[in-house]
């Protein structure tokens, strides 16, 4: 249904959230960010719970591993969730439910994390985790929009693409993007912040 990227600058404290799905409006429900604090996406079957209350945990101190585990154990349902946080020191956590549909799966890198399904292939998550790894833009945000790119060159959801988002949160930095429908929503949404962001984030 759904890949996301979650990823950390550490020393400039800036969070950022990528997501892309086959499903209108994926940026109403599936990203969740706070400064200072962290980042949370929440797929599969969507609760909007792990990003409310995942962030309100962290915000307490919680790790991402015991928020998201307290959330878990509330869940009557959590073989169907995808879920992935991470915290403004670099913490940690993934989910996924044994119900999300295939094709599945997920990666965790020093930096960032990986979340999809219901993707084409796993070919979807591999170019994403390549592009993160490989080809780096010296902004994060920029990374983060051309490994949703290549997520969506890759084959993306396996019924195509539909949306996509963006949320980046850190000293001077506030954005949220937001591509409801579109043909070539990751395309559009990059589109988008160059030309409403690039050059406050420069400046």
């Amino acid at each position: 249904m759904t890949y996301s990227i979650l990823a950390l600058d550490f020393e400039k404290k800036l969070l950022v959230v990528g997501v892309a799905s086959g499903s209108e409006a994926v940026g109403s429900r599936v990203p969740w960010i706070k400064k200072l604090v962290g980042a949370v996406a929440t797929q599969g079957y969507t609760n909007i719970i792990y990003g409310v209350e995942g962030l309100r945990l962290l915000e307490r101190g919680y790790t991402p591993k015991d928020a998201l585990a307290k959330l878990l154990e509330r869940d009557s349902s959590p073989e169907l969730r995808q879920v992935a946080m991470i915290d403004i020191k670099g913490r940690k956590a993934v989910h996924v439910g044994a119900e999300c549909p295939e094709w599945k799966g997920y990666y965790v890198g020093g930096d960032f994390i990986v979340i999809g399904n219901l993707l084409r292939s796993k070919d979807v998550l591999e170019a994403i985790v390549k592009t993160l790894k490989e080809e780096r833009e010296e902004n994060l945000i920029e990374t983060v929009l051309k490994a949703l790119l290549a997520g969506e060159e890759a084959g993306g959801d396996a019924r195509g693409n539909l949306s996509a988002a963006l949320l980046a949160s850190g000293y001077g930095v506030d954005i949220n993007l937001r591509i409801d429908r579109a043909a070539n929503p990751v395309k559009e949404l990059a589109k988008k912040y160059h030309i409403v962001y690039r050059r406050a984030v420069e400046h």
